[in-house]
């Protein structure tokens, strides 16, 4: 029986599954073949006894099956929300829908995957036969005493979230908040692994932030684009355009990670003496090689479909799409042996103390010549900094090409946030942070109540909106449009709430420390991590509506932005008071392991960060009263000499018909037209 014409797109579709299975299983043979090649199958916790191979292949067949599923899970949301346009309502297009319940497909194996996972890693962590740990007890006690399991339940968590979201959401906006999940749910697992512990484990997590994240974006794009190349989407030119700029973006964030993390870990001169750094130059050649070749592949079949010549350009496209993802997955493969594979033993060296706890030495006490030079690079807000900057000056040079003008003020204050974002994460301000707690606070009151400031005066989404081209009345939308969706959705709406970022600027403060939340996260570089993205972001929605250069979702009368800052200022004064009264040593646990010389006295220590949290926070928000004064009486004069033109422009018509209406009352007459 021939096939309809409708027929033909389901048989399309379904031609992408089995290359997935395929590339799946060729993942899962090549890591279980690496690990008994290098010995990996005998590779058992010190101290613990052999739980046995079902779970030391058990464990890397599920981490297979679960970095696959969420790769896949990415890249169809990805494809979705930002590489096929939306329809004009704002619901998902047919091809957006289509990737939208391929997400939640692979967001359910994910999940499936992730569960078995939380018990196979809770039996090898525990050297337990992976029957033993099925007890919902014994895996309940095991799960809450190791942090592994623990971020695969996590991880299980929000994949299901996922999952259902993808099943109730329509519109582009939310499908983009499952997008930004979906990324984030590939990070539990991520900070708990090896590279969270013993020396450098603060380079090692970045650097493995960014890998795993650039490779999702990567492998997942390139199933999304191969699965709407199959579907004959008509949006396949746009979409490989779009991914053909991210991929290339991706392979060079994933090359140097992927080198970062591998040097933490070995010397030079393991790298090819043994099998762990045979496997690591193994990795990184097929990458380099797989960026090159795809990247000129694809440009040329992207130069096809722009040329009209979609057929030769589509199947080129297929083609490489088809070979990438197969290449990809025995990278991932790779990559799993590779965390299962015993690291040469010269490289293993034993951690001083400090550097176990925050992962390096430190060289005396905080002099200032150290608190500003004594520098350690942090690949994330480092990165950021440095990237943020670019990207500003980059939109403002667009706009002097072109004619147009921008402030200057604007750009110096930018550019002060970033050297500011950069001063309190990667000089020894951000170095000594995680040791002491006088210098955590001025690294707490930087990027809280300096760099916010400095950012929302450089007005970076006007800027944007200036520098970024219109997609036009009938063109699909792009950077711009979303940026703009974004300036107007509910979640900013809700965050610049008075009350909300009120609440998150000056209420975070205390529920941080007076909660035992501070004590908690001392010990985990994640949660460095997030405290600082806290702190910037809280920061940055409360200044936005107060004195910020960009048109706020929310408009605010100066009036209540003054009584914003008027009630912030209080509160500030009373958490800096609180901590140089308070008895007790707030996170005294995790201080007390690091032993200190210079600092003898934790409590004088904690009172030293209250008096610079009373210090740093009232001048900044005396001089953030007095730029909003500056703004409302510029507005002030701005509206006087709007009246004047008009006035100019029409006469006195308009003060004439006041005063006409004043003689009308006073006569006792209403005047005409009036209600």
């Amino acid at each position: 029986m021939s096939a309809t014409k409708s027929d033909v797109p389901t048989q399309r579709r379904a031609s992408v599954l089995p290359l997935l299975v395929v590339g799946v299983l060729l993942a899962a043979v090549v890591a279980i073949g690496l690990i008994a090649l290098t010995g990996g199958a005998g590779y058992a916790i010190a101290g613990l006894p052999d739980p046995g191979l079902v779970t030391k292949y058990g464990i890397t067949v599920m981490r297979v099956l679960s970095e696959s599923a969420s790769v896949v899970c990415v890249g169809a949301l990805l494809l979705a929300a930002f590489l096929v346009p939306p329809q004009k309502s704002g619901t998902l297009g047919p091809e957006g829908y289509g990737a939208l319940r391929a997400a939640g497909i692979a967001a359910w194996v994910w999940f499936g995957a992730a569960l078995l996972s939380v018990a196979f890693t809770a039996a090898d962590t525990a050297g337990k036969p992976f029957g033993d740990v099925l007890d919902p007890q014994t895996l309940l006690d095991l799960v809450g005493a190791i942090e592994q399991p623990k971020a695969w339940l996590w991880t299980a968590l929000i994949a299901i979230l996922i999952a259902l979201g993808c099943r109730l959401a329509l519109s582009w906006g939310w499908t983009a908040v499952l997008f930004f999940l979906a990324v984030g749910g590939m990070i539990p697992v991520a900070v708990t692994g090896h590279s969270a512990s013993g020396g450098s484990h603060d380079v090692a997590t970045n650097s493995l932030l960014f890998h795993l994240v650039a490779a999702a974006l990567w492998v997942g794009g390139l199933v999304a684009l191969l699965a709407l190349g199959y579907r004959r989407g008509g949006h396949l030119s746009l979409a490989a355009q779009r991914f053909s700029k991210l991929a290339l973006v991706c392979w060079i964030v994933m090359a140097l990670s992927g080198a970062v993390n591998a040097l933490v870990r070995i010397g030079l001169n393991d790298l090819f003496t043994t099998d762990y750094g045979l496997l690591v130059v193994a990795k990184t050649v097929a990458l380099l090689l797989l960026g090159v070749f795809g990247h000129q592949q694809r440009e040329k079949g992207v130069a096809n479909l722009k040329n009209g010549t979609d057929g030769k350009g589509g199947a080129q496209l297929l083609r490489l799409a088809s070979v990438e993802i197969l290449i990809m997955f025995v990278t991932i493969g790779i990559a799993s042996g590779l965390a299962r594979t015993p690291p040469p033993a010269d490289a293993i060296t034993q951690p001083s103390t400090i550097e176990l706890l925050i992962g390096y030495n430190l060289d005396g006490a905080p002099t200032a010549w150290r608190l500003l030079f004594d520098t350690r690079f942090d690949l994330v807000y480092g990165t950021i900094a440095l990237v943020l900057g670019g990207l500003y000056l980059a939109g403002v040079r667009r706009l002097l090409r072109r004619g147009d003008t921008w402030p200057v003020g604007r750009t110096v204050a930018w550019i002060a946030g970033c050297v500011v974002l950069l001063m309190a994460t990667s000089s020894g301000i951000g170095r000594y942070a995680p040791a002491m707690f006088s210098v955590h606070m001025g690294n707490h009151m930087l990027l809280s109540m300096v760099a916010p400031v400095l950012f929302v005066l450089g007005g970076p989404v006007t800027l944007a909106l200036r520098a970024l081209p219109a997609a036009g009345k009938d063109a699909p939308p792009g950077p711009r449009e979303w940026l703009v969706a974004f300036v107007h959705s509910p979640v900013s709406r809700f965050l610049t709430h008075p009350v909300v970022a009120l609440l998150l600027f000056v209420g975070s403060f205390y529920a941080l420390y007076f909660s035992g939340l501070f004590d908690n996260a001392l010990p985990y570089h994640w949660a460095h991590l997030a405290m600082n993205g806290h702190f910037l972001l809280a920061g940055y929605v409360f200044y936005w509506p107060v004195i910020g250069v960009d048109p706020s979702p929310r408009r605010i009368p100066y009036l209540g932005r003054l009584g914003m800052m008027f009630a912030a200022m209080p509160f500030h004064a009373f958490f800096g008071v609180i901590l140089m009264s308070k008895q007790t040593v707030i996170g005294q646990a995790f201080y007390s392991q690091l032993h200190l010389p210079w600092v003898t006295d934790l409590l004088a220590d904690q009172r030293l960060g209250g008096g610079i949290a009373w210090a740093a926070g009232e001048v900044p928000v005396l001089l953030v009263l007095i730029a909003l004064l500056v703004q409302w009486s510029r507005q002030d004069e701005r509206e006087a000499k709007r009246r004047d033109r008009r006035e100019a422009a029409t006469g006195d018509e308009e003060l004439n018909a006041y005063n006409a209406m004043l003689k009308k009352l006073a006569e006792g007459k209403r005047p005409s037209g009036s209600s």
